[in-house]
């Protein structure tokens, strides 16, 4: 068995892993854990009461964080004529049709997002085998097929996050940076976990946030009270 190094072992001195922390107190501990020599993405974890395996108990939106993610996002456009101009205007990385179609399925993709306008979704429909399992497949219900171009841009460019549920029924997301000050954390995990909420699906039954937890990086996961992150 590997021993821990002395870093991994100060980061989790005085953390009891059966405790749940109210979201504020777990969020203080992190950032005093998070040494790393580069800036820690602060990330969260939610376990849902549903079944994804049922289409009445999926859960998938976005959620524009208040305060941003602290990432650079890399965002590729499908579009021609004046909504070209305007996405490549928007702040776009990358911008086109047949020629951009052709950059992907030669195995270039440089972007973290991707958006469409609805002309051309039967173009980006061919790469739905190689953008589907990346997650980065546009689709209308999380804003990234639309004719809002810069919009969409901006919000990608601005922090928004998109969540799917997986099979077990968590989902989790990077809500910021180790370097952002506890209460704008805070105001986004509290954002990130309401989008959940509104998302909540017809066929969910019982409780639905059941478990929340806290992460850094490098550090280690605190589980949080929901209480103190959701409204009841």
């Amino acid at each position: 068995m590997a021993k821990e190094g002395k870093r991994i072992r100060a980061a989790h001195e005085g953390i009891d892993p059966t405790k749940l922390y109210a979201l504020d107190e777990a969020l203080a501990l992190l950032k005093e854990r998070a040494t790393a020599k580069f800036d820690e993405t602060i990330e969260v974890a939610m376990n849902l009461g549903v079944d994804p395996r049922h289409a009445d108990q999926m859960v998938r939106g976005v959620c524009n964080l208040p305060n941003g993610s602290g990432r650079t996002v890399r965002v590729a456009v499908f579009a021609r004529g004046a909504k070209a101009d305007e996405a490549k205007a928007a702040g776009a990385d990358i911008v086109g049709a047949e020629d951009l179609l052709e950059t992907i399925q030669g195995g270039k993709i440089d972007f973290d997002r991707c958006i469409a306008t609805p002309d051309l979704m039967p173009l980006v429909g061919r790469l739905g085998k190689v953008l589907g399992p990346r997650g980065l497949m546009p689709n209308p219900k999380v804003g990234t097929v639309t004719m809002d171009v810069k919009g969409a841009v901006a919000a990608a460019k601005g922090g928004a996050v998109e969540f799917r549920v997986e099979k077990a029924g968590i989902i989790h997301a990077g809500v910021g940076k180790a370097s952002f000050s506890a209460e704008k954390l805070a105001e986004n995990i509290r954002a990130f976990a309401d989008a959940v909420v509104k998302a909540k699906p017809a066929g969910a039954k019982g409780t639905y946030v059941q478990r929340i937890a806290v992460s850094s990086t490098m550090g280690p996961g605190l589980k949080v009270e929901p209480g103190s992150v959701v409204s009841a």
